[in-house]
């Protein structure tokens, strides 16, 4: 039987450019021009002989049409996806697929990858997007979060608690002297999180509203980690204990706010003897364990007059 299948790169134009609801978004994506997603599209429009997009001047509106054929192209593409990835790994070793939040990724897991590596050689580890806001997918391994319980059907191990304290420069630090002498700074914030700064103070016994002197606002934790060059962010302490380690960064105060929830690692029960996993699973825990044996959070200023006790919220 010969099936008669559109152009298949018409079918990726269109699903690309039906999910963003852009021919640019679906251009760059798809590493074309915008003129050749247009022209694609067009194509497979005229092979079907119906449109499957109304174009007005600054968007793209699916037709009823487009609405049909988009669900079932995106589902389509996502299992060729998955098979694809599937027989690859029977082709090679064993492959773990771990769904964890980007700052976490950059900052504490993929750091440490090499030791896991010089045990396991056999094992690859790939990295997917995950995190709290991004649902969890059913072809990754197991997935780190920072949540208050497991996710329906999924066995957690506790992997260290959730607190954050406040980090900077060095030189910027040297101006502080107490958890007041921040409402003269400019204090980095993550749009998703606003209640973390407030939090902080609570522990560090101010309880009246804290005005700074000024407040940078960002979308993500790896851009406020980085601005943290600039003025004081806000962090988790996996975020920046190897900047705290290294003295690129320092805590002005020994004071960490423990917020609700901890980090977990959370996997499906039908995965959990899998070898790979539990490997995975043992040098995940002793690389917590060292970071849980940091209790008075590493790097700190050397402050005359700064606090010395610690506090929990």
């Amino acid at each position: 039987m010969v099936r008669r299948l559109p152009s298949l790169n018409g079918l990726r134009a269109f699903e690309s450019a039906g999910r963003h609801g852009s021919f640019t978004a679906a251009a760059r994506e798809l590493n074309v021009t915008q003129t050749a997603v247009s022209r694609l599209v067009r194509l497979l429009e005229d092979r079907l002989g119906f449109p499957l997009f109304l174009r007005h001047a600054n968007a793209l509106e699916l037709t009823v049409q487009g609405q049909a054929l988009l669900s079932g192209l995106t589902d389509a593409f996502d299992s060729i996806a998955r098979l694809t990835e599937s027989v690859t790994a029977m082709c090679s070793g064993p492959v773990l697929t771990v769904g964890v939040g980007p700052t976490l990724a950059i900052t504490w897991l993929i750091p440490r990858l090499a030791s896991f590596y010089r045990s396991h050689p056999d094992v690859e580890v790939r990295m997917a997007t995950g995190g709290a806001t991004r649902p969890v997918r059913d072809d990754w391994t197991c997935t780190i979060r920072r949540d208050t319980h497991a996710l329906p059907g999924y066995d957690a191990e506790r992997l260290f608690p959730s607190a954050v304290v406040p980090v900077c420069t060095p030189r910027l630090a040297s101006t502080l002297r107490s958890p007041e002498d921040l409402r003269n700074a400019n204090l980095i914030v993550v749009s998703g999180m606003p209640n973390e700064w407030p939090h902080w103070f609570a522990a560090a016994g101010l309880r009246s509203p804290v005005h700074p002197a000024g407040e940078v606002l960002f979308e993500s934790n790896v851009m406020a980690m980085q601005a943290a060059l600039d003025g004081v962010a806000i962090a988790q302490i996996p975020y920046v204990s190897d900047a705290l380690a290294a003295g690129r960064l320092v805590a002005p105060f020994p004071i960490v706010a423990h917020t609700s929830g901890d980090w977990l690692l959370e996997y499906r029960a039908i995965r959990k003897d899998d070898p790979a996993l539990l490997a995975f699973r043992i040098w995940l825990r002793q690389e917590a364990d060292r970071a849980c044996q940091v209790g008075n959070v590493p790097g700190r200023a050397n402050t005359n007059g700064a606090h010395r006790r610690s506090a929990q919220s």
